[in-house]
């Protein structure tokens, strides 16, 4: 709604711009003066000579009414001549503005008003593929995705990713209406030199916690050396790409084919996939054990770690004793996401 009533107001503000105000209002004039015209030469009740009148300037033409008197047609042919002109002329500069809007939207200008959506810093390849994965993913197919980069136009054609031009900054934050996302993600700049790609990550994490300090933050660095920095920056969760690669690399040589797996549970493509889970409430109360076996008995989804509320941390494999708190919640491994 608010974006209908914005976009009414940019075309007001065009009509005045443009001076076709003017113009609208000569064709009310035109139109008032067209009925009484056909209501008194031709003695046509006022609601059959409006009707007349605007069938006659949007070139219609049903019939049914007719001028029969000399002067009947005489304002029959100044509406021809001078309404059908001033349509043509405010219908096709309306037609423009949302041209206009369609092409401002496509490089990057105009805010966006979506919420609960999520926020990406930076353009790369990896960008399109987590646009993939969020597609793939069954809870989160039509979630908006909005673009920040810096870019001549948007580089995707997906209904529910929207762009804006730009660096990280508090201007395009706010353009991105990254106080109402659900979390942002910020990638590395692929296009400038490796050492001060972390340097320009970190200052747009910065700005991004230091406008909206509640918006979960996940940071892409490339050397290690520079999370503490990151953290420093506030950012929520760090991903280095490095130190992945090679922790993979080596769990791949030391237990052959472990790495598959891994693939899977963190890919919405295929398989089964790793995500996390409120505890259903029959689970609360009760030994992480007993809530293994149920949510394995009743739901096909096997839980492999717990989000402690008291512990404020990820407890991997926790011991079967644990309570499990309603606050805590549950890392599960399953077919979906819907499971």
């Amino acid at each position: 709604m608010f974006g209908v009533l914005e976009l009414l107001k940019r075309v007001a503000q065009t009509l005045r711009n443009d001076r076709l105000d003017r113009v609208l209002l000569a064709l009310v004039v035109i139109i008032l003066a067209g009925m009484l015209g056909m209501a008194y030469f031709d003695s046509l009740p006022l609601a059959d000579s409006l009707w007349w009148t605007i069938v006659t300037i949007t070139t219609v033409g049903y019939g049914d009414i007719s001028p029969a008197s000399v002067g009947g047609r005489v304002v029959g042919v100044l509406l021809m001549l001078f309404g059908i002109g001033f349509l043509g002329l405010l219908t096709a500069t309306l037609a423009s503005i949302f041209v206009e809007e369609r092409r401002q939207e496509e490089k990057g200008v105009n805010p966006v008003r979506v919420t609960q959506h999520l926020v990406l810093c930076g353009w790369s390849y990896k960008a399109r593929e987590i646009v993939e994965e969020i597609r793939a993913d069954g809870a989160n197919q039509s979630r908006p995705v909005v673009l920040i980069a810096e870019l001549p136009s948007k580089p995707l054609d997906d209904d529910q990713v929207y762009f804006v031009n730009g660096p990280v900054t508090q201007d395009t934050l706010r353009k991105a209406n990254a106080g109402q996302a659900q979390a942002a993600i910020v990638l590395s700049d692929e296009s400038i030199e490796a050492h001060t790609r972390d340097a320009k990550t970190i200052l747009g994490t910065l700005t991004i916690k230091s406008t909206y300090p509640e918006l979960y933050t996940s940071v892409e660095l490339v050397d290690r050396k520079n999370v503490e920095h990151c953290r420093m920056a506030k950012a929520d969760e760090i991903i280095v790409l490095g130190e992945i690669s090679t922790n993979l690399l080596v769990r791949a040589s030391l237990d052959h084919g472990v790495t598959q797996i891994i693939t899977e549970l963190v890919s919405s493509r295929f398989g089964s996939e790793i995500y996390k889970i409120v505890p259903p409430q029959a689970c609360v109360g009760r030994p992480f054990l007993e809530v293994l076996t149920t949510l394995k008995t009743d739901r096909n989804i096997i839980v492999v770690a717990v989000e402690s509320v008291y512990q404020g941390r990820f407890l991997a494999n926790p011991p079967n004793s644990y309570i499990i708190d309603e606050r805590d919640r549950l890392i599960v491994v399953g077919k979906d996401r819907q499971a």
